[in-house]
């Protein structure tokens, strides 16, 4: 009994060691012990660099902790391989990009995270400040081209859960040539009017889910470049904005396609598109197949369905072409609501490769209280259940 008593005593002692001294628990490196400071005007980069390089070069999962307060970081790049994949980023305040657009707006991207695996980020905010670039660029007198806010780029199991990016200088969220990520309660806002800053822009990438998301902004809520396979989108809000769209396509004559994407259960409030694809007119090994879209509702949106083969930005390089990629099995599944045009379904397909498997099953949408217009070509498919507007395939 006494020897019990003793072993008990010692595997307390143990356990108490090993608590008091942090080994058991994920290390935290919260981002004010390394030089942050919560001040707009004190640059803050250099201690989020210091806390990523301990993080990643621990070989125990870790967490880099950012505290309430506004926190001033230019231009960052978080590089793998990391000796762990369990690094997490819990935000509870907000970073901001430098006030004058000049310093990040030509580096292409502000907060990327390239070649990393198992990284979550959760809560916080990301002010971009891109309110003066969209002022320059709206001028036309030779602006940047502007920064991606957060960008993750030939990475694996990622997560951003609760985040909010505002005012982003061009695309608030990309996912480049990523595997396994999830994006959920992230918020993104911009005005209705500030160029290029898609939501969340998904290209060469597989297995991404995008849940209980709400978007508005100036341009497509969620783009899906090319060499998308595998993703879900699901309850999500956009307004304002220019709708989710697969698109655009076929810019490169050699290019991967896009399939097996699911949009569902998503509300359209006041954009310029609802579901749309579109592809550049002019040749190209392009291809999207395997879509539903399924149970959305459209509230005064210009174009609720629409596939543009015939894109075609200033009329530069393709007048006259025809687009080459192929788009097939497509279902429209449960939409509704009402068109701010009078054509609320507009299929303009390829003549070379026209659209295949186009289905519309129980679709009803409206422009002034009466049916609104169905517009086809070169575009086939079939109808059923209860279709307003009037199927044209």
């Amino acid at each position: 009994m006494e020897q019990a008593a003793k072993s008990i005593v010692f595997l307390a002692f143990v356990l108490l060691f090993f608590a008091s001294s942090g080994v058991a628990d994920p290390l935290t490196y919260n981002v004010l012990n390394y030089g942050a400071k919560p001040d707009d005007n004190f640059d803050s980069t250099q201690a989020l660099v210091a806390a990523w390089t301990l993080a990643c070069g621990s070989i125990n999962p870790a967490t880099i902790y950012v505290p309430p307060g506004r926190f001033l970081v230019r231009n960052v790049v978080f590089r793998g391989q990391c000796k762990n994949n369990g690094i997490v980023f819990r935000i509870d305040g907000t970073l901001v990009a430098p006030s004058d657009y000049k310093v990040i707006g030509s580096t292409g991207n502000w907060l990327l995270f390239e070649h990393v695996n198992g990284v979550s980020i959760y809560g916080g905010i990301i002010d971009g400040q891109g309110t003066g670039l969209w002022t320059c660029k709206r001028s036309g007198k030779g602006c940047p081209s502007g920064a991606t806010s957060l960008g993750f780029s030939n990475s694996r199991n990622i997560v951003i859960r609760g985040l909010t990016s505002l005012n982003s200088q061009m695309y608030h969220i990309v996912i480049n040539g990523c595997n396994n990520v999830k994006v959920e309660g992230v918020r993104v806002s911009a005005s209705g009017n500030s160029p290029n800053t898609d939501g969340i822009h998904v290209q060469s990438s597989s297995g991404v889910t995008i849940l209980n998301t709400r978007i508005g902004t100036g341009d497509d809520c969620v783009s899906v470049g090319p060499g998308t396979n595998n993703l879900w989108i699901e309850k999500v809000a956009c307004g304002p904005g220019h709708g989710i769209s697969i698109g655009s396509l076929g810019k490169e004559v050699e290019e991967a396609g896009v399939q097996n994407v699911t949009v569902k259960t998503v509300a359209f409030t006041g954009t310029e598109n609802g579901v749309r694809i579109k592809s550049w007119g002019r040749q190209s090994s392009g291809f999207a197949r395997n879509i539903l879209f399924q149970h959305a509702v459209m509230t005064d949106v210009q174009n609720p369905i629409v596939i543009d083969q015939h894109y075609c930005p200033d009329e530069k390089n393709c007048p006259g072409q025809v687009s080459g990629v192929k788009i097939s099995d497509v279902t429209y599944q449960d939409i509704h609501g009402t068109s701010a045009t009078e054509v609320a379904v507009k299929f303009d397909c390829s003549s070379e490769y026209p659209c295949s498997n186009i289905k519309l099953e129980d679709v009803k949408l409206t422009y002034r209280n009466k049916a609104a217009e169905a517009s086809c070509s070169n575009a086939d498919g079939t109808a059923s259940g209860f279709v307003q507007p009037s199927s044209c395939l």
